[in-house]
């Protein structure tokens, strides 16, 4: 899978751009400034459906315009496709795939497989367990549309949940209620906490493997899914969340939140046994993160049959140089799309793409 082309129109800082793509190792070379991060973002949003950066669509458009286009083409090991996105001013996003318009931003998912990576990326690793839950929601979104709607039906049901637990007036007995909405939340939960337990023994074995050769064999890496439920059938998974949910009512009902299930979860990193969460320094928790961002890709190649497209932003400068020399070592065999302000290292892109004024 890669990118051959991307044309923007108003987006950020380009009002009319046309940027070919190569297989292999593409830089994005250019001072700060110039729009290189921009360009990576446009590609993230055909691939995710939302930007990186920001929360409000809107803010892509370049100032003093009324929308912003992205057109991307891209090629698989079945056959080419075109993603068509153009964002208004009131929040408003067209999507078209292969010029056929979608209804829902979830269709888009998996069209074209995306992992990031960038400096703000560290927190996958320090930061609080929501950034490893998207982590996981976003990876195994791109390779299951069944994880997706599974996912999508379970957060559906716990806003409801919430919101019933939030409107709520003092004396109010709510269990008969809760039930209905538990029972809905307990299935949906099993199956995305089935597929984050599955996910992550494959992640392990890959994030190992990879944090081996960027270490240089010094430290081992160990990846484990911390759920409310244990690992098992999906059934097991349901009713022991059905129990949770259960016993968690008064707890619920004095918080106004569900704080039982998939939604509370988290990975656990360790270096040697040490959680690199809590304990580790700072090129520990980038080398882990990393770690985890090339096992991705690992796992996606063995689901999907190719590698995702693989974005680094501003990485190499965070790097030394044994870790710049093997990043670009294990990212060779398949499109890596990287920015940097210049390039200077020893593995030959295919393509460089230089960025002054746009």
């Amino acid at each position: 899978m890669y990118v051959t082309q991307v044309k923007l129109n108003n987006f950020r800082n380009y009002t009319d751009k046309t940027f070919a793509f190569s297989q292999g190792l593409n830089v994005i070379a250019g001072p700060n400034a110039a729009g290189k991060t921009n360009l990576l973002e446009s590609v993230y949003m055909c691939g995710l459906g939302t930007s990186p950066r920001v929360t409000r669509d809107k803010d892509v458009i370049k100032w003093g315009e009324k929308g912003a286009y992205i057109h991307l083409e891209l090629q698989t090991r079945f056959r080419a496709h075109t993603v068509d996105m153009y964002i208004d001013g009131r929040e408003k996003k067209r999507v078209a795939i292969d010029g056929i318009p979608i209804t829902r931003l979830a269709q888009l998912i998996g069209t074209l497989g995306i992992v990031f990576f960038s400096p703000d990326e560290l927190k996958l690793v320090k930061d609080a367990p929501v950034e490893r839950r998207r982590f996981m929601d976003v990876s195994l979104s791109q390779q299951s549309s069944k994880y997706l709607f599974a996912l999508s039906r379970y957060n559906a049901v716990l806003l409801r949940r919430n919101k019933l637990l939030k409107t709520m007036l003092p004396g109010d007995n709510l269990k008969n209620s809760l039930q209905v909405w538990d029972m809905q939340l307990s299935q949906e939960g099993a199956r995305v906490i089935k597929a984050r337990y599955e996910f992550a023994r494959e992640l392990k074995k890959f994030a190992a493997q990879k944090h081996g050769i960027l270490s240089g064999g010094k430290e081992n890496l160990s990846v484990e899914y911390e759920s409310d439920a244990p690992d098992g059938a999906e059934g097991q998974i349901a009713e022991v969340l059905s129990q949770k949910l259960f016993m968690s009512y008064e707890k619920d009902c004095s918080l106004q939140y569900t704080t039982v299930g998939p939604h509370k979860d988290d990975i656990k990193i360790s270096l040697d046994g040490v959680d690199v969460r809590k304990f580790g320094s700072q090129g520990q928790q980038r080398t882990a993160a990393l770690s985890l961002k090339l096992a991705e890709i690992s796992l996606f190649k063995d689901n999907m049959g190719e590698e995702p497209v693989l974005l680094l932003d501003d990485v190499l400068s965070e790097l030394d140089e044994d870790r710049r020399k093997t990043l670009l070592q294990e990212t060779s065999s398949f499109q890596t799309i990287i920015t940097c302000t210049e390039y200077n290292e020893g593995v030959t892109p295919s393509n460089i793409i230089k960025i002054g004024n746009p």
